[in-house]
């Protein structure tokens, strides 16, 4: 189980106003306070001025900054940081995927997704809420 100290953080990345609308609602029923973001490059600065998040949730077609190259920046800024991060994609395939999950994801979730998917990935990486 993560425990956090107060409230848990989430940022969502996410290009599709609709998709970022999806998973704020999503993540605030499960007790996170949702910050967004629409690019890596707005994603980073986003996190750097909340100081920390304790999962990002992060879309694999990027504009500016690449996923992997957003994923690799987080994770080398931050070596020390517990942060999961959670990609969501539409069938990314196999290559793709372990890519990612060697930059630094954490998980994966293909889009479309259910919320009982997005339970079980939040439970996966240790986030409890009532």
């Amino acid at each position: 189980m993560r425990v956090s100290e107060g409230v848990m953080k989430a940022l969502v990345v996410e290009s599709s106003n609709t998709m970022r609308s999806v998973f704020r609602r999503l993540l605030c029923m499960r007790g996170f306070e949702v910050t967004e973001a629409d690019n890596g490059t707005q994603a980073l600065e986003v996190l750097y001025g909340m100081g920390a998040a304790d999962i990002v949730l992060l879309n694999w077609s990027l504009y500016e900054t690449k996923s992997l190259d957003f994923i690799a920046q987080l994770r080398q800024k931050n070596t020390h940081n517990t942060t999961v991060i959670l990609l969501a994609a539409v069938e990314p395939g196999m290559p793709a995927l372990h890519r990612a999950l060697l930059a630094g994801a954490d998980d994966y979730l293909i889009k479309p997704f259910t919320s009982r998917q997005i339970d079980e990935k939040l439970a996966k990486a240790g986030f409890t809420w009532q």
